[in-house]
């Protein structure tokens, strides 16, 4: 009896092993065949779910901004319920905010690898696509979170636009300094920001 294959689950370890390829040898390196190699399949395999390397370099970017999304939105019912506590409201903002930086070895490998994509875009309209729309996500996110602090009270009366751009500048600095900043020290520069635009006191309430 064939094996049956999930179509959908098939192209995410495919793009996987996009990822490790990237991750180890460069964007450059990730031809359809090295992939292929990666995966553990053979290169007709690759093409039966990509016409082609183009096809298959936009998936991959796309699903590995979408990765990223999921596991922030799990953050978000309750870091922004009315009842969790501003103690409790600031520690999810950090832990969410957090997901954006290369702080453990998951998301060191996924910075390194967004960030070949992201240079890759500069030269690329299809990777630029996905790269606007990940952009113009992650400040979507943070101005909800703002918005989200500052109707419990625990957040000045800042301009949410520039503050929106800031806190948001600060995460792609921080992200591109991955493997020259101590991940520590990155805990700290963000939880330091997050500080200054806090109201007095509203860490103990």
């Amino acid at each position: 009896m064939p094996k049956i294959v999930d179509p959908g689950a098939r192209r995410l370890e495919i793009a996987e092993a996009v990822f490790r390829v990237i991750q180890r040898d460069g964007l450059a390196q990730a031809s359809l065949r090295s992939v292929a190699d990666e995966a553990g399949l053979a290169i007709g395999s690759v093409r039966h779910y990509f016409r082609g390397h183009d096809e298959l370099i936009v998936f991959a970017m796309r699903a590995l901004g979408d990765r990223v999304e999921a596991r922030l939105l799990r953050h978000l019912p309750e870091l922004l319920d009315p009842e969790t506590p501003r103690s409790r409201r600031q520690e999810l903002t950090e832990a969410l905010l957090g997901e954006l930086l290369p702080l453990t070895e998951q998301t060191c490998a996924e910075t390194d690898v967004w960030l070949a994509f992201s240079a890759a875009a500069k030269y690329r309209p299809d990777l630029a696509e996905e790269a606007a729309r990940t952009h113009a996500g992650v400040r979507a996110l943070v101005r909800r979170v703002l918005e989200g602090a500052r109707g419990a009270g625990g957040l000045l009366d800042l301009d949410l636009d520039v503050e929106t751009e800031r806190l948001a500048a600060l995460l792609d600095g921080l992200a591109m300094a991955g493997g020259r900043t101590p991940p520590e020290l990155m805990r700290t520069v963000l939880g330091r920001h997050l500080e200054t635009l806090r109201h007095p006191g509203s860490v103990t309430k």
